[in-house]
């Protein structure tokens, strides 16, 4: 008999990351000829669930310099976040699966965050919007 069908464990894309040598020269390239709203290097897109329209969520965009260690190696110029829906049921069922996932947690008003890697290196961020999930800076709806 098959096991259980595997849970939906991704429920969206919470962040794009990338690294820039001039981190503020590239946000103001993006904010003059792209028109994204960005502040301190960080433009939220607003979007609503169709579950509850009510309820306001958004994707993170954000430059990082290229000296930072956010994700993991040098040598890594992005890092793409996904959101979900239970950090700690996937962190376990990832450990289970022999995956290896970063001691390092994550816990603010932001949400709460943990990291592990695909089979090529690439880091990834995993993030559990907090419950209000109100962007806390100023938002770019997207359409």
């Amino acid at each position: 008999m098959p096991e259980n069908p595997p849970r939906r464990r991704v429920v969206g894309i919470g962040g794009i990351f990338f690294k820039a040598t001039k981190p503020e020269k590239l946000s103001d390239w993006y904010r003059k000829h792209l028109g994204v709203k960005i502040e301190d290097n960080v433009a939220l897109f607003t979007w609503r669930s169709r579950k509850n329209p009510k309820r306001l969520g958004y994707t993170v965009w954000s430059v990082f310099p290229r000296k930072s260690s956010y994700f993991g190696p040098r040598n890594v110029q992005f890092m793409i976040g996904y959101r979900v829906k239970d950090l700690d049921e996937l962190l376990a069922q990832l450990r289970r699966e022999k995956v290896p996932v970063d001691e390092k947690r994550e816990d603010s008003k932001y949400g709460r965050f943990a990291w592990t890697s695909d089979p090529e290196g690439n880091r990834i961020e995993l993030w559990e919007p907090p419950r209000s999930c109100r962007a806390p800076e100023e938002e770019m709806a997207s359409e």
